[in-house]
């Protein structure tokens, strides 16, 4: 299980590096290494109507959807928090972030929680779906 727990971690620290750096490309093909093919990824939000709203995206559309973003700002998602359990060949991860536009900036951009679910297949350990929400009056994130 500890073992498990370790290979999990590195998936994780692998998703956030991912994403995070200055303004420019990200490299996508990192992707492959964590993300199984046929997994998604779930923006949620509040829309202007006060509705719930969710995008769900497949990596490649994951990719197309931030690129633009990512290509002007700077972004850094830190995970603080993490919390693992594991069921033979699944497992799933509540994994609290922070994103700023700098590492050493006081302000932050947003937080929330990601919630991620991982199968383990004859490769390892990889995502096959992720679910996030961002902190908002009556919403934080704990564990």
């Amino acid at each position: 299980m500890a073992a498990d727990e370790i290979e999990i971690g590195k998936v994780l620290d692998e998703l956030y590096d991912t994403v995070s750096g200055p303004a420019g490309p990200r490299d996508w093909s990192r992707q492959k290494a964590t993300f199984h093919e046929d997994s998604r990824q779930m923006r949620t939000w509040i829309d202007a109507d006060g509705k719930p709203a969710i995008k769900i995206m497949d990596p490649e559309a994951y990719a197309a959807d931030t690129t633009p973003f990512f290509a002007e700002n700077d972004f850094y998602e830190i995970e603080t928090a993490r919390r693992i359990n594991i069921f033979g060949n699944i497992a799933h991860v509540w994994s609290i972030y922070e994103a700023r536009r700098a590492l050493d900036a006081g302000d932050l951009d947003r937080r929330g929680i990601n919630s991620i679910q991982l199968y383990k297949d004859e490769n390892g350990w990889r995502v096959i779906s992720m679910i996030w929400d961002n902190e908002r009056p009556g919403v934080t994130a704990s564990l």
